[in-house]
């Protein structure tokens, strides 16, 4: 009954093993490789891995690297499921115009939000933010739906396009500072805070729109970066894609 977990992102492939589809299962393995080192997974850290009998992927580096990653799964009688964003799915609903060219990632990662906040009590609108190569603010409203949300550049990206498209600058790495007074600390504190700013708009606004003060959680592999500078409360939780396939294979492969 082992369910493994396949968060493949811009950068990264993550996955993680469990000896069940289900939110309470037990982690067995896990592990993490650059995407130019993918083709390596059957000979390397998937070698002595056992079968899963189940596998489900959450995509968002494209179709190539997708059949990359099948072709290391090639000695395993196994079909994998990839996530398509829907109308809804574990219980959130699909508020985008064309629900299905929402981000898997994005999608995934508010069902794991939405189920650890029913976990912890009452129902709450919730804003989620993913700190990657990109960022993405999401708002979900009390009633379990995806209202709307923000893309904008991650730390990396913002840094490089100052660098490529302004004469003369070059981008060393800074620190985040209040009041910066040279331009490395000014370009890392500029990134971070346009990050934070945007997360501030996005709570003001679901805060008007539901009337109630809105639950904050934050994940991705650069969240870690944010937690000095964040205007409001928040829960940073590291695995919230793998939180949200889980709750996904509970529902998809029940017996």
């Amino acid at each position: 009954m082992g369910f493994l977990a396949l968060d493949i992102g811009n950068t990264r492939l993550k996955w993680a093993l469990y000896d069940a589809p289900r939110p309470d299962a037990k982690l067995l393995h896990h592990g993490a490789e650059f995407l130019e080192n993918i083709d390596k997974l059957a000979d390397g850290a998937w070698k002595s891995l056992p079968q899963p009998a189940f596998v489900l992927g959450c995509v968002v580096a494209g179709d190539a690297v997708r059949r990359r990653v099948l072709e290391q799964m090639d000695r395993w009688d196994v079909v994998p499921q990839w996530v398509v964003p829907g109308e809804s799915e574990a219980g959130l609903r699909n508020g985008y115009d064309h629900p299905a060219r929402l981000g898997a990632d994005r999608w995934v990662a508010m069902i794991g939000a939405y189920h650890r906040m029913l976990s912890q009590g009452d129902p709450q609108p919730m804003v989620v933010v993913m700190v990657g190569t990109a960022v993405t603010v999401e708002a979900v409203d009390i009633s379990g739906k995806f209202i709307g949300g923000l893309i904008l550049p991650g730390h990396g990206i913002m840094l490089r396009a100052l660098e490529s498209g302004t004469a003369g600058l070059h981008v060393p790495t800074g620190t985040v500072k209040h009041f910066p007074t040279n331009t490395s600390d000014a370009l890392t504190s500029g990134g971070t805070y346009a990050i934070s700013g945007a997360v501030e708009c996005m709570v003001q606004h679901l805060r008007a729109h539901c009337g109630v003060e809105p639950k904050c959680i934050m994940t991705g592999g650069a969240g870690w970066k944010m937690v000095p500078s964040m205007t409001r409360p928040f829960e940073l939780v590291d695995n919230l894609i793998f939180d949200g396939l889980l709750n996904m294979a509970q529902r998809r492969f029940a017996a």
